[in-house]
């Protein structure tokens, strides 16, 4: 028998003859883009590197497009964001030791929210590989060891021959579930050196895919159909595996609740009649998810934001479905589900009955007034009131990113991203300096909506330096920086550990004034402007900083 992949493709003459006579002048940076440009990729990111200046040379002869960042650690959310807002590996060029270390917070987030980022980073000269010290700039024992404990793969070229597959390899491994950011390495003299190599046309590189074990989804859809409380927890898996409306199928079919976790946000509707939101940091949620009979965990590790903070103890039967190996029953026994979550929502679908249950949306409504009861005993007005200000300026299918900083510990609970797959925060690692560089990112993935990116003050001196990216490729980003004198949330925990703050007030500059030098229009604002004040950035084309001096304080935690 034969089949479709064993077939070998006869090349046309005319491949042929260019394969014979490859143009003169290429070098191994022309393997690189050569191979990214069958590959697909249209779009790189990075910045220059004395090591790395072959592949960079190449870019001019391919017909990617280059966006060149200030920091190499905001190159990396810029590709993050990419490859979260168009699905595709996002190609990152790099140079060797301190160009290439400086990814390293950026790539740690791209693997704990699963975002494809290929990173392409040059070496030392092939003579001085292997762990000696031959004193060449840049040089490194062991380059590559500092990224294996981030990345997914690592992928070592010594060779221009290597370059192709080394490349095809860790696209495919960019792109198989769970999705993440891989590292290739090239060595200096490997991207210079004049090549006689024909020219890089083919590009199959498809993901594995990762479906589920049918014995386990028929066990699954049986405690699902006969459940008597069914709930499900939607996590970052869903957005990244497109699997929304299967989700929202499977929740109607059991009449199952379904809250999302910060990661998950957008993958079940806000408003529906069966959800919960994403108030998955209150007591009364995980009460509400502790009491259901069977429950269905799907793209989420039940790590410690989605777990409220390791207080979540499930009394009754837990289905979880994770494309991560390692985050499965990591934090609690379940029945343990190796998929992709599209594949086994798919089949549970196909195998789940019907369930019904009148009373679930009445549950779910319970729930939800009794946080907002909470909420609104904390006398919180301000806090609520800039989100929702927020929220009525930034159009409905617009893509919001957000630093780690007050306001964006509210979104993750208390915002209606509007759909999935819009909004992005550093939730997975964590980092400082995300949201304007990755919403940069996220502009050039797609031009014709606006972007919104969301920073305290403190994070925005993390990425100031990418205003200069915004301007000198006209990006459609607004960036809100809520400006509170310092770091805002380490402020609030100090003060509640210790008494008072330590190492957490900043001096400052007049961000109006900075963004304005950079040739980026900006505006100071008020809680009562801000909505309209956003509005009219997010509305003007290119550019823009709204700058808005608030104190603002978080809800009441309920783990403690």
């Amino acid at each position: 028998m034969t089949h479709d992949h064993d077939l070998v493709l006869r090349p046309t003459e005319a491949q042929i003859s260019a394969a014979l006579n490859p143009p003169p002048g290429r070098n191994g940076g022309d393997l690189v883009v050569e191979t990214l440009t069958a590959l697909g990729a249209t779009t790189v990111f990075g910045l220059p590197g004395q090591h790395a200046l072959g592949a960079f040379d190449a870019l001019r002869r391919s017909d990617l497009r280059y966006i060149g960042l200030r920091v190499e650690n905001n190159a990396g959310f810029a590709a993050d964001a990419y490859g979260r807002i168009t699905g595709e590996a996002a190609p990152l060029l790099l140079s060797t030791g301190p160009g290439a270390l400086t990814s390293l917070a950026a790539l740690q987030e791209a693997a704990a929210a699963s975002a494809p980022v290929l990173a392409i980073s040059s070496q030392i000269p092939t003579a001085g590989l292997g762990g000696g010290r031959h004193g060449y700039l840049h040089e490194l024992p062991d380059q590559s060891a500092s990224f294996r404990g981030v990345v997914k793969s690592v992928h070592t070229v010594r060779a221009q021959s290597q370059i192709p597959s080394a490349i095809e390899a860790a696209w495919t491994s960019a792109l198989t579930a769970p999705h993440g950011p891989v590292w290739v390495e090239i060595p200096q003299d490997v991207l210079l050196a004049e090549t006689s190599i024909p020219v890089v046309t083919g590009g199959d590189a498809f993901p594995e895919e990762l479906p589920p074990r049918p014995e386990l989804t028929a066990v699954a859809a049986d405690l699902l159909s006969n459940a008597a409380r069914p709930a499900i927890i939607a996590g970052g898996g869903v957005v990244r595996s497109d699997a929304s409306g299967k989700l929202r199928q499977l929740a109607e079919t059991l009449r199952a609740p379904v809250v999302t976790t910060p990661g998950g946000k957008g993958a079940f509707p806000w408003t529906h009649p069966l959800s919960l939101q994403s108030w998955i940091e209150d007591r009364h949620t995980t009460d509400f998810l502790e009491d259901a009979d069977v429950l269905l965990v799907v793209g989420s590790g039940l790590g410690e934001l989605s777990s409220n903070y390791h207080t979540f103890k499930p009394r009754g039967r837990v289905i979880q479905i994770e494309a991560d190996l390692g985050k499965l029953e990591a934090n609690h026994p379940a029945l343990g589900i190796h998929a992709d979550a599209r594949l086994a929502l798919q089949a549970l679908l196909e195998t789940v009955s019907p369930r019904e249950d009148e009373e679930a949306p009445e549950r779910v409504r319970e729930v939800l007034a009794r946080v907002a009861d909470r909420i609104a005993s904390q006398e919180l007005t301000l806090e609520q009131d800039v989100l929702a200000s927020v929220r009525r300026a930034l159009p409905a299918s617009a893509p919001s990113f957000w630093d780690m900083t007050i306001l964006a510990y509210w979104a993750w609970s208390a915002f209606d991203a509007k759909g999935p797959n819009l909004l992005h925060s550093a939730q997975g690692a964590g980092g400082l300096g995300y949201g304007f560089p990755a919403a940069l990112g996220a502009a050039v993935a797609d031009p014709s909506r606006p972007v919104l990116a969301v920073s305290g003050d403190g994070g925005a001196l993390y990425s100031i330096a990418e205003l200069a990216t915004a301007r000198q490729y006209d990006l459609n980003v607004t960036w809100l920086i809520v400006d509170d004198g310092g770091y805002g949330i380490l402020r609030e925990y100090m003060t509640d550990a210790f008494g008072q703050a330590t190492a957490t007030e900043l001096t400052r500059p007049d961000y109006v004034a900075l963004a304005e030098s950079f040739g980026v229009p900006g505006v100071r604002t008020t809680p009562e402007t801000l909505a309209d004040d956003l509005s009219k950035a997010l509305g003007s084309p290119g550019p823009s900083v709204v700058v808005l001096p608030a104190v603002l304080r978080m809800f009441a935690p309920t783990h403690l």
